[in-house]
């Protein structure tokens, strides 16, 4: 067996076991959210998040620092508004009011967002395909915003989590249109500090005035560290081996993984609707994947 040949079936083995394991970690942030967010409320929790993932990608940002001059912040500062700081307070505020599981679904709707986003600003084809995929998408969201957890409204949270989803798609056609060429660690180090920027007056006026709980600054560390740094360099080396088509596959392992992890560590149900939801949204994930 030659030496390339066993190289690629090394990778073969790994790839979908990296795709796995990002997708429980990606999965685990919204857990992590649920137990973090009642202690430290959403803007103190985000900015910890942006904090600790931007100081993970540092290094990367400090290597390439010749290839950031001043005007390219033009651009990664309210990309680092749109595409971080803004979706994790959405999905911060979802998980004050929501299971876990409804934020890791309507994560999914980015793939969606991003390409209806590219249609009606950037001049991208869609496809009767994809926008029946759209509209099927948008019907989970509405079966999901019109059902009730435990007897409780879930509406206020499923609008959050797809606002959250829908600047994540604009951030992706700006990302694609502004950063290209750029070290894609070193861009997010960029974006994720320009984020905690945005963020840090909100931080500062809304820090808790209680003392924080362990449990809650643990969970807040890991979704920094973990769910948001390393995550981002896992996802970018996936990227660059198979390819962004193959590497945007974790988004159907996200809302499985969360809604799994919430009910097996914080018994949150499960409900029909939820179900229901997610495969409407996921399905229509696939098809519009598929077309592309």
């Amino acid at each position: 067996m030659s030496a390339d040949l066993a190289a690629t079936q090394s990778r073969d083995w790994r790839t979908p076991l990296e795709l796995t394991l990002l997708g429980a970690i990606w999965g685990c942030s919204f857990l992590f959210m649920r137990v973090a967010v009642p202690s430290f409320g959403p803007y103190a929790l985000v900015e910890v998040r942006l904090v600790l993932g931007a100081l993970v990608l540092l290094p990367f940002l400090w290597k390439a620092r010749a290839l950031f001059p001043a005007r390219r912040w033009l651009w990664l500062a309210p990309i680092g508004l749109i595409n971080s700081a803004l979706p994790f307070v959405l999905f911060a505020y979802a998980a004050e009011r929501a299971p876990a599981a409804i934020g890791a679904i309507c994560n999914a709707m980015t793939v969606l967002f991003a390409a209806l986003i590219a249609f009606l600003f950037f001049g991208e084809k869609i496809g009767m395909r994809r926008a029946i995929a759209l509209l099927v998408g948008f019907a989970g969201v509405v079966v999901l915003a019109t059902a009730k957890v435990s007897g409780l409204s879930i509406g206020a949270a499923v609008i959050a989590g797809a606002a959250a989803s829908l600047l994540y798609g604009l951030g992706v056609n700006l990302v694609k249109r502004h950063m290209t060429g750029l070290p894609s660690a070193a861009a997010a180090a960029a974006t994720l500090g320009c984020a905690s920027l945005w963020m840090l007056p909100m931080a500062i006026t809304h820090w808790p005035q209680t003392a924080v709980p362990f449990n809650a600054w643990a969970c807040a560390v890991a979704l920094g560290v973990l769910c948001t740094g390393l995550a981002f360099l896992m996802f970018y080396r996936l990227i660059g081996r198979i390819g962004p088509a193959r590497a945007s596959t974790v988004t159907y392992l996200i809302p499985l993984f969360g809604a799994a992890f919430a009910w097996l560590f914080l018994g949150e149900p499960v409900t029909l609707a939820m179900l229901i939801a997610g495969a409407l949204i996921l399905g229509s994930v696939a098809v519009s994947q598929r077309s592309a």
